[in-house]
């Protein structure tokens, strides 16, 4: 089944990785929201918080899935923050890759970072639960997700009932 999928990842420190996972996913005849090129995010920045929300929350409408890119600094940009919680109140199955061991445009490999996840926390049957025990994560290299990202996204998407 065709999904659209909002990817979420730290703009500024890991654009070229989810460019190359985004590539990947595309060919696989799948629709991805979430994307933006440096002059786009460079005019909805200029117009601040809310507008960055609100496009946000405009790229999210019609998906069922959101994964999100786990870089080294990820865990700790408000907007991945943002994207999560907006994902997880409209019911999206979601996800995480990390991303660290993909060499960038020049070769190298990152610091693998903390999981996202572990930021958000909800109530489950009178205790706090955190998105991290909730949510599966991957590594795009070692668990060679170019073959299973497919059936990462899938799986997400049952699990949600989308």
């Amino acid at each position: 089944m065709a999904r659209r999928v909002f990817f979420s990842f730290h703009y500024e420190g890991d654009v070229w990785r989810a460019g190359q996972i985004r590539n990947c996913w595309v060919t696989q005849d799948r629709e991805s929201a979430g994307f933006w090129d440096a002059a786009a995010w460079e005019q909805v920045k200029r117009k601040g918080e809310a507008a960055i929300e609100r496009w946000i929350d405009e790229q999210l409408k019609g998906t069922s899935v959101t994964v999100v890119l786990i870089g080294s600094q990820t865990s700790e940009r408000p907007y991945v923050g943002y994207e999560i919680k907006q994902s997880y109140s409209k019911d999206n199955g979601m996800l995480g890759i990390y991303i660290h061991n993909m060499k960038d445009s020049d070769g190298h490999t990152a610091a693998p970072g903390k999981n996202p996840f572990g930021n958000w926390h909800i109530q489950e049957n009178g205790r706090q639960v955190s998105l991290s025990s909730l949510f599966p994560t991957y590594d795009w290299v070692n668990d060679n997700g170019r073959a299973n990202i497919g059936t990462w996204i899938e799986a997400a998407a049952r699990k949600a009932n989308r």
